[in-house]
């Protein structure tokens, strides 16, 4: 045990498991906002009343949509509600899904302020989304002891999944 680990208790794998469903929530929650966001920048009409309550409203909605679920799943296992602390880390699970809206909403604000169009400012939300997922995919390959190499490869291929999001998008329109 090294000196900065003294006094910090062991990760446990139930520790480790609440942190796989965080990062896949978050995952989840970026490719499905790249679509939204798209279908916004793409629309010449959109406005910022518009952006900002369709961002907002998805966050929510893909929140209480893994809410219901999650509580559907539990009552059918479990054969009962989940008692306090299960909601307790079932809210912490899930609450990557409403921190997707923050960065577009941030975009949303900063073209409100006049720095650029609000069109500019989503298409700057979705790289900024597509970068998240390929540094996700990189930090996934250097913690699985892979070299620098294939992590880029794991960076590129996950970039390239939410580039594919992108192009779904734009070939079909919104």
């Amino acid at each position: 045990m090294s000196e900065s680990d003294a006094g910090r208790p062991p990760v446990t794998a139930q520790v480790l498991e609440t942190l796989v469903e965080r990062v896949k929530e978050r995952v989840y929650a970026t490719i499905t906002m790249l679509a939204v966001l798209v279908g916004l920048a793409q629309n010449t009409h959109t406005r910022y009343s518009t952006a900002t309550v369709f961002i907002a409203c998805t966050a929510l909605g893909l929140w209480l949509a893994t809410l219901v679920a999650d509580f559907q799943a539990h009552r059918v296992v479990h054969q009962r509600l989940p008692d306090r602390a299960e909601l307790r880390h079932l809210l912490y699970v899930t609450s990557p899904l409403l921190s997707s809206a923050a960065g577009p909403l941030v975009m949303i604000v900063l073209s409100a302020f006049g720095l650029f169009h609000l069109s500019t400012a989503l298409w700057i939300a979705v790289g900024v989304d597509i970068a998240s997922l390929a540094a996700w995919g990189f930090v996934g390959g250097r913690r699985m002891g892979s070299g620098v190499v294939p992590s880029i490869v794991a960076a590129v291929v996950d970039a390239a999944i939410g580039l594919g999001v992108v192009m779904v998008k734009v070939v079909a329109g919104h």
